[in-house]
């Protein structure tokens, strides 16, 4: 496995890949969350915010991403961004291909943004993710990296 710089050449395989790696999560999520909540974020359905929302990462200067090739096959990215005013460095969103999961990929893609975020002067690491469980592989992935859960309560309410 090679870990690239992203190229604007990836980002059509990318979007692909998110949708793919997602697809098994959305279902779980919609069928865990608030239904006005859900309805709120994915009006278009979820494929057609997270389309967007990754094409718009990438195209984001501000965010560094890094893809996983096996040969010349995408099978991951992570994307990072910088926090200065708090010295943190933030794991905006990270991939692997569904049928190349649980080989290390992703632990991989966070130690390289992490590596990066350390030389752009960073003291700390956030990640976020769901708390549904479609998201309990990712919340497993930064365990397993290190990351430490943080208690943070959000609440909603429908106008």
């Amino acid at each position: 496995m090679d870990i690239l710089p992203y190229d604007p050449v990836w980002e059509a395989e990318v979007v692909s890949l998110s949708l793919k790696s997602w697809a098994d999560v959305f279902p779980r999520l919609q069928a865990e969350a608030l239904p006005f909540v859900y309805e709120a974020f994915y009006p278009q359905g979820w494929e057609h915010r997270q389309a967007a929302d990754i094409a718009a990462c990438l195209r984001d200067d501000a965010v560094k991403t890094w893809v996983a090739t096996e040969g010349r096959r995408l099978v991951g990215f992570v994307s990072s961004r910088l926090h200065p005013e708090d010295q943190m460095g933030e794991i905006y969103v990270l991939a692997v291909a569904p049928d190349m999961r649980r080989q290390g990929i992703g632990q991989a893609l966070m130690q390289t943004a992490e590596e990066a975020l350390r030389d752009d002067g960073m003291k700390i690491v956030m990640v976020e993710t769901g708390g549904d469980s479609g998201h309990a592989p990712a919340r497993a992935t930064y365990e397993a990296c290190g990351y430490q859960r943080w208690p943070v309560a959000r609440y909603v309410k429908e106008l």
